[in-house]
């Protein structure tokens, strides 16, 4: 009788030994590193190397809305004002960086980023994408006949300045994606969008 309570009792360790073996899968060789990553699921878009064209077109339409904003208004300004052609392309190129930057920086200050970083981020996340629309919206304009000196009233005016910021966005996202794959530009921003 002893000696089946010693048999009993050596089984029922075997099986506790086996059970806690089992459960702790971080032991088994084969299961090393199979944490659970369920919990970033949908937020692979900010790794590098998995830059999607969906939010590379996402971010492109983001900085392409502030660029668009400033843009339009320095033109409007500088052609309403009968400045020059020089001088209102700049004002509206300072406008589109202005209201470029200010779109991100407020998306990152509601994300409870302090002022100075998240100007930062902004300046990281927005620069080189801003630098590369304003150079193909404003070489469009430049390039189109007639188009820099077309007044407020003209549809020139109007489907050129479209036409530009359409090409610009259209030149601008594959720049986007090609920076978000590598952990910059925009992926930068996502990081504080959660």
């Amino acid at each position: 009788m002893h000696h089946d309570t010693r048999d009993e009792q050596h089984e029922q360790q075997g099986r506790h030994e086996h059970h806690e073996y089992r459960g702790d899968d971080s032991r088994r060789p084969d299961h090393t590193g199979h944490a659970d990553h369920s919990a970033h699921a949908g937020h692979t878009a900010h790794v590098p190397g998995k830059a999607g064209w969906s939010m590379a077109a996402r971010a492109t339409l983001h900085c392409l809305t502030g660029c668009a904003i400033g843009e339009i208004l320095g033109m409007v300004i500088g052609t309403a004002l009968g400045w020059g052609n020089a001088e209102t392309m700049v004002l509206a190129i300072i406008l589109a960086f202005a209201f470029g930057y200010t779109l991100t920086l407020r998306s990152i200050l509601k994300a409870g980023v302090d002022f100075r970083k998240a100007f930062r981020v902004a300046l990281a996340a927005d620069t080189l994408s801003i630098a590369v629309m304003e150079l193909i919206d404003n070489g469009v304009i430049a390039l189109w006949p007639g188009a820099m000196d077309a007044q407020l009233a003209d549809a020139l005016f109007w489907g050129a300045l479209a036409l530009s910021l359409a090409v610009a966005f259209a030149v601008t996202t594959p720049v986007n994606k090609w920076m978000i794959g590598r952990g910059k530009g925009h992926a930068v921003v996502h990081r504080y969008h959660h």
